[in-house]
């Protein structure tokens, strides 16, 4: 059963979204409208390690997808006083990793509520602190945090759905399985036919498949697929439609297949190095594809999800 706060009465409507399948102008680390009240922070993943931020206008408050690395949340939030002056009232993880979830004190240090799909904090406890301290080393925002571990999300929700509507926009918060994690979360627009889909769909070569349920991930993403989307809000790279969802999960799909092929004729993974994938799913093979083979190898080989196989409990 969904759970939904009614909180405020109805104001003007919203245009219907636009439509972004490519562009070559994109800029990071920079707020694009996306529909009236609708925003979206291209994270420089490259340089800075972070993940894309959605910011969505309520009646009296925001509500951002993502909280990011500590860097990030800030370099948001400053981006955001420039459209809108509206407090930040809810920060939504759709997953456990620090790139999405390590920004969660600053968030909270300024007033806003974290949440999550409850999976998040549970990968959190399976995880934490070791990939925290391992952050530190390496990365001088979460170590100026002065924290023994990652702020767990403040609130969650045990279910497949959750409901905000204050009477001017109705966000809905989906968990549809086990894909890139156990705690996979989505965002939905209904009316706008908007969907943020965090690390579950990435638009690009950016997938990371270690604490995956690699078999599982296209099923997710056909639940996805079952609601009304226009525009598709990743991860990251960068906004499209619906083709976002259906590449990603087709990629899966003959990632799965290919190496449990290979598999069927006795090959090892270093024997799949080389592997070639269809030309319809080249947006999403990139530096990665050679960890993720060897991923998909031993959770087929294993017979249980990488993410058990990776040290989850």
């Amino acid at each position: 059963m969904s759970k939904r706060l009614l909180l405020l009465p109805p104001f003007l409507g919203l245009a219907a979204t636009a439509l972004f399948v490519s562009r070559t102008d994109a800029k990071s680390e920079a707020l694009e409208q996306i529909a009236p009240g609708v925003w979206f922070r291209e994270g420089d993943l490259k340089n800075l390690g972070h993940c894309n931020n959605i910011v969505i206008e309520m009646k009296d408050y925001l509500i951002v997808v993502d909280a990011n690395f500590p860097s990030g949340a800030r370099a948001t939030m400053a981006d955001i006083r420039r459209v809108s002056s509206k407090p930040v009232k809810y920060v939504f993880d759709t997953h456990h990793h620090g790139d999405h979830s390590y920004g969660n004190a600053v968030w909270t240090a300024a007033g806003a509520t974290t949440l999550a799909y409850r999976g998040v904090a549970e990968e959190m406890k399976r995880y934490e602190p070791g990939r925290w301290k391992a952050a530190e080393k390496e990365r001088m925002d979460v170590a100026s945090m002065n924290q023994p571990s990652v702020e767990p999300p403040q609130r969650t929700f045990p279910g497949r759905e959750f409901i905000l509507d204050d009477g001017a926009r109705q966000v809905e918060f989906y968990f549809f399985g086990w894909a890139h994690t156990r705690g996979d979360g989505f965002v939905y627009l209904p009316k706008e036919q908007i969907l943020c889909t965090g690390d579950a769909a990435a638009n690009g070569p950016y997938n990371f498949t270690g604490d995956g349920n690699i078999g599982n991930w296209p099923s997710v993403l056909r639940s996805a697929e079952k609601l009304k989307v226009k525009t598709v809000l990743p991860g990251h790279g960068l906004p499209g439609g619906r083709e976002v969802l259906t590449g990603q999960e087709q990629f899966m799909v003959e990632l799965r297949k290919a190496v449990k092929d290979g598999i069927d004729q006795g090959k090892k993974p270093e024997d799949l190095a080389n592997l070639h994938l269809p030309s319809s799913v080249k947006n999403w093979v990139g530096d990665s594809f050679a960890e993720q083979v060897k991923d998909t190898y031993e959770e087929i080989h294993q017979g249980r999800p990488h993410g058990e196989i990776a040290g989850g409990k």
